[in-house]
């Protein structure tokens, strides 16, 4: 696997990658039968075999400041690379009809597996022009207004609604501001609470503030196994707590905020953590995409059962949940 981008805590793991890689490219080079291939190819099963029990010592304890940047990693798969997956027939839709369009705001009907569904997400870039361009996954009002105009149009034919969840926020520029960001977003989360179509929402990487709710309100709500989700990201926690983001901080903010699916699985803000291949799924695309489509697909048939108003009043029964608490008295002392 060669790859110009490390994280720090896998450097075990990469450097075993490197030999395995070496001994995989003379195993290829060697006559077919000779001893020397069945020597070769010993040694690249026993590497193969060490990679794969380094990667799970290593995820299996990965913290939660490492979490956030495997959910960063530049390799990881964005809605685009899904969509080249397992979407069939994808028509894109543009525009907000009041501004312009958004290139961080995907939308398009499309099929994932045997279900019609209209597909909304956003999108980082991989080249440095397309991140430019997509603002690194930060939306303007006119790409929520985009996904909302969209999602109208499902709620219309019936038709429902599937988002894939990846930003570290909305983009927080003076244009924006001046085009209504903080409405734009209120109004999704307002009429998504009430479409009468079943909605399946994914956080597949970062999930930052309202940037990432105001195209989550849904019926359903998963989570990579590896992305984060949260109010704040841990460098704009640090910032405002301690007036740094450094190491330390970074570390003392992501343990505090609870952004890991585990954790807001254990708290109820989403219905369920969706397992990423061994060693994330920046190392393995296809696979994640397999799995990332069963899941989807499992949910849509579930909810396609359910009537428009049991759809809209079990949504409202399930945001209102959250933050729930239960006021005990104080015992006598």
């Amino acid at each position: 696997m060669s790859s110009y981008y490390f994280l720090d805590f896998e450097k075990p793991v990469t450097e075993i990658e490197g030999r395995l890689e070496v001994v995989e490219g003379q195993l290829k080079a060697a006559p077919v039968g000779s001893p020397e291939q069945e020597k070769l190819a010993s040694q690249a099963t026993a590497l193969a075999e060490e990679r794969a029990g380094m990667l799970h010592g290593v995820y299996d304890t990965i913290s939660a400041w490492d979490t956030v940047r495997v959910a960063r990693h530049p390799k990881r798969p964005q809605s685009r690379d899904y969509i080249e997956m397992f979407c069939k027939d994808f028509c894109e839709l543009h525009g907000d009809r009041r501004f312009g369009d958004d290139p961080a705001m995907i939308t398009g009907f499309t099929r994932i597996g045997p279900h019609k569904v209209l597909l909304v997400g956003h999108q980082k870039g991989r080249t440095t022009a397309e991140k430019i361009a997509c603002h690194f996954g930060c939306a303007h009002p006119e790409g929520y207004r985009k996904a909302m105009a969209k999602m109208k149009l499902a709620e219309k034919y019936r038709v429902p609604i599937v988002t894939l969840v990846d930003t570290p926020g909305a983009y927080p520029g003076l244009g924006a501001e001046a085009r209504g960001q903080a409405e734009a977003i209120a109004v999704n989360l307002r009429e998504m609470s009430v479409l009468r179509t079943p909605i399946v929402s994914v956080v597949i990487g970062e999930g930052g503030s309202g940037g990432a709710l105001g195209i989550a309100v849904a019926d359903r709500v998963g989570m990579l196994q590896y992305a984060w989700y949260s109010v704040i990201s841990p460098e704009g926690c640090a910032a405002i707590l301690w007036k740094t983001a450094n190491e330390q901080t970074n570390t003392a903010a992501a343990n505090a905020l609870k952004l890991t699916a585990k954790d807001n699985l254990s708290l109820g803000i989403i219905d369920a953590v969706i397992p990423e291949p061994l060693g994330a799924a920046h190392r393995d695309p296809a696979g994640m995409g397999k799995l990332l489509e069963g899941w989807i697909v499992d949910q849509l048939n579930q909810l396609k059962k359910l009537d428009a108003d049991t759809l809209v009043n079990a949504r409202y029964d399930r945001f209102r949940k959250l933050g729930s608490y239960a006021e005990v008295e104080p015992s006598a002392v």
